[in-house]
């Protein structure tokens, strides 16, 4: 189903992000859970995309058993780095006749070098002289000329994702730009922005009032990940850069850090209300990073009674 219809026909859409697994005990694991997401009944399921296209194979895999053996609604990610027009429009061919209906249009993460033993973690690097498209909205509005050709059986084509930055984009210090950025993508074709994973919505909220001042008028998705683990929460610190942790949250969870299941309770609490307050406050959809494990989100489905 087309992005536009999903969410005309929904006051609030749920729904969820998964990665392709990499080994045979990981991809059965994930199917022994879908039973779990699938009676939660998503609005739509996202895939995504390793950096560099590195997970390509198994992201075009997962999306197809997805829809097809799932009957889910699949939204597969699809980024820039490391591709040429040929390539994509040989990926975008292959979705389209497979019948998938939208696609989340991403810069999407540089490929990290090997660090030699006894230095310093490495920092993203990539070669991207003979990359076609150097910005999403590159991508998105490859993704519209494609649309445009009529090579997709719905008329309208992809429905198109794009990503937002509550916090911040960490490479772009110029948050006015930040916005004149996200405007260019939705004004090049998006249907719609999920955004990063924050903690505190008083971020969202302001986030989604400077999008009404720049008149951004797609519909915009909150990103929830409840934390679990502090070694999950360092983890997310670190790939997320710009997204801020409270410090009420960081207090609560290091005051039970001895305790795991304390922890990861205080984890799901603060997403819950996180849900329960956006929800109240007009969301049009809260879009969960479930990191393949479906126990975190159905205690949030359970207590919101969703």
């Amino acid at each position: 189903m087309h992005v536009a219809d999903i969410f005309s026909s929904n006051p609030i859409t749920f729904s969820f992000e998964f990665f392709p697994p990499k080994t045979e005990d990981a991809w059965e694991d994930l199917f022994r859970r879908i039973a779990d997401f699938q009676s939660m009944k998503p609005a739509f399921v996202s895939v995504t995309y390793g950096a560099g296209g590195s997970t390509r194979e198994r992201t075009h895999e997962l999306v197809l058993r997805l829809k097809d053996e799932c009957k889910l609604d699949t939204v597969p990610h699809l980024t820039c780095v490391g591709h040429t027009r040929a390539e994509v429009g040989g990926i975008l061919e292959r979705y389209a006749q497979a019948g998938v209906s939208n696609i989340m249009a991403l810069r999407g993460d540089l490929p990290r070098p090997v660090a030699p033993a006894s230095t310093t973690p490495p920092q993203p690097s990539a070669d991207r002289s003979k990359d076609d498209f150097k910005y999403a909205i590159d991508l998105v509005k490859f993704i519209g000329e494609f649309n445009a050709e009529g090579r997709h059986s719905d008329p309208r084509g992809f429905g198109i994702g794009v990503a937002g930055f509550p916090e911040g984009h960490p490479e772009t210090a110029n948050c006015l730009k930040e916005m004149d950025f996200l405007k260019a993508k939705v004004e090049a074709g998006a249907d719609y922005v999920c955004t990063q994973m924050f903690f505190d919505n008083r971020a969202f909220y302001d986030w989604r009032e400077r999008c009404e001042l720049a008149e951004i008028k797609v519909p915009l998705v909150a990103g929830i990940m409840p934390i679990t683990t502090i070694a999950g929460m360092k983890r997310m610190a670190e790939l997320s850069g710009g997204t801020v942790f409270p410090a009420r949250l960081q207090r609560h969870i290091y005051r039970c850090q001895d305790d795991p299941e304390a922890v990861k309770r205080v984890g799901i609490h603060w997403a819950t209300e996180q849900c329960r307050d956006l929800m109240d406050n007009g969301v049009k959809g809260i879009h969960f990073y479930t990191l393949n494990r479906s126990d975190s989100t159905i205690q949030i489905y359970k207590t919101l009674n969703l």
